[in-house]
């Protein structure tokens, strides 16, 4: 396609979630709690926003007649999300972690915060309206077509997710509602939908660089708005992998495009992405009457003196193979995981075991054990891990004995008797038994035969080398 010829504009949106406590209560933000132990119904009407109009959006889900049931959990919800009590202040992690991205894309924070309404009344925000903050303006990101600018960086709280829909009413869980969820908004400058994908990559990347965003299905989402000439602007929603970013927008073209050539009318909506790329209609397009200032936050001023930035992925990579030695693929792996910090500290202590081989074992052990084994290793710690590296820097256990340990480690049964090193003298007559068991045997199966028998009871080097040695010697 001829993307400048169609007049083509396209901007995306992406909430990240941060790793922080909920953004206007105390509450942890576990977003997948279980065992709800309240519940609740509300019915919803939409009111008018600051311009006096009440939001068509909004008018649309009223019209419906619906009403909402929710479930919560003592656990990860209280009295704020329930919409009994009045907001705290404004969680100040969560304003930190947002403004170290805003300066990370280049954006300028405002002076002071004033939390406003957003008039939702779809049964996602019990209280009929999401708070949200504008954090920052004018940002940018740089791409491989130019600079992409970021006009607005919001600081907002996560809806409630969707576990029912009938005729009737809707169901709720309350468990996500209220998180802090950082908005970034690009402008319609972005070139094709191969553009788009890399702009959502690159703010990805920058999001992940502070270690403070949540990770995993449901905690980053996408929102692409697109039209072209003779068109309308369309917002898609609900899509979180970036990988069919391409698709669906290639997909509302072509709907805009058929829609134009039999001469239909297209209207300014909001449309949901069906796992094949293909868009259903939500409901009309919303718009600033759906705004109001929220009068129970108090306005927060904002200071970014002492702001420390965190290195971005892209420079802690480069740093690993630079000073480590890592290689470029190992390196993007390592600096994009949550083991950052401990592998500087494991390679700053560990002197005598190789930067890449404690890379590895951070990054690719663990899917290896549990592609062979269907063992699961995430539940060892940053102590246990030490440990197990301390071992094998004191020469108590070898490199190949590793993913045993690890797995013992992970499953409360790990003993250092079992993986103790032989000595030199008895590491030689193992070997000599087995040469001797073996006579006429190429040096290559005895080297398979005896790796399979000793393989954790020295370094495999070592080994090699006394098979090479000894079965060439007279025995």
């Amino acid at each position: 396609m001829d993307y400048e010829k169609l007049g083509f504009k396209c901007g995306i949106e992406i909430h990240q979630q941060l790793e922080t406590h909920k953004l206007f209560c105390e509450c942890p933000s576990i977003v997948h709690d279980t065992n709800p132990n309240i519940y609740f119904a509300r019915r919803l009407r939409a009111v008018a926003g600051e311009t006096g109009e009440i939001d068509k959006a909004a008018a649309h889900e009223q019209a419906k007649g619906k009403y909402y049931l929710y479930e919560a959990c003592s656990t990860s919800s209280c009295l704020v999300e329930m919409d009994e009590e009045p907001p705290h202040p404004i969680n100040k992690e969560a304003l930190e972690i947002a403004l170290q991205i805003a300066m990370m894309l280049n954006a300028k924070p405002v002076d002071e915060v004033q939390v406003m309404r957003k008039t939702v009344v779809d049964g996602s925000n019990v209280s009929g309206f999401q708070r949200t903050a504008l954090i920052a303006q004018d940002g940018y990101v740089e791409t491989t077509k130019g600079k992409v600018t970021i006009p607005l960086i919001c600081l907002e709280e996560e809806a409630a997710k969707k576990i029912e829909d009938t005729k009737e009413y809707v169901k709720y869980r309350l468990d996500r509602l209220g998180v802090p969820l950082v908005e970034i908004a690009t402008d319609a400058s972005i070139k094709d939908p191969e553009h788009a994908k890399e702009v959502a990559e690159k703010i990805g990347l920058v999001l992940r660089s502070t270690g403070k965003v949540k990770r995993g299905i449901g905690t980053i989402r996408q929102d692409v708005n697109i039209s072209i000439k003779g068109g309308a602007r369309t917002e898609i929603k609900g899509f979180q992998e970036i990988r069919i970013m391409p698709k669906v927008i290639e997909y509302e073209i072509k709907r805009q495009q058929e829609l134009i050539q039999a001469g239909q009318k297209i209207n300014e909506e909001v449309r949901k992405a069906e796992p094949d790329g293909k868009t259903i209609f939500l409901r009309p397009m919303p718009g600033a009457a759906r705004m109001y200032p929220e009068t129970d936050v108090v306005p927060q001023k904002i200071f970014t003196t002492n702001l420390e930035l965190p290195e971005l992925i892209g420079e802690r990579s480069g740093r690993y193979e630079k000073e480590w030695g890592l290689g470029k693929d190992l390196a993007l792996k390592l600096a994009k995981s949550n083991q950052t910090q401990w592998f500087e500290n494991f390679v700053k202590k560990f002197k005598n075991i190789k930067p890449a081989f404690i890379a590895e074992t951070l990054i690719s052990t663990s899917k290896e054990i549990k592609r062979k084994f269907s063992v699961d290793i995430e539940n060892l710690t940053e102590k246990e891990y030490e440990e197990i590296f301390a071992y094998l820097d004191n020469g108590k256990i070898s490199k190949e004995s590793v993913m045993n340990v690890l797995i013992d480690y992970s499953q409360g049964k790990f003993d250092i008797k079992k993986y103790g090193l032989m000595s030199d003298e008895e590491l030689e007559e193992e070997i000599k038994n087995i040469i001797k068991e073996n006579l006429g045997t190429p040096e290559n199966a005895i080297m398979g035969r005896v790796m399979a028998k000793l393989r954790g009871k020295a370094e495999g080097n070592k080994i090699a080398d006394m098979v090479k040695k000894l079965a060439k010697s007279p025995i």
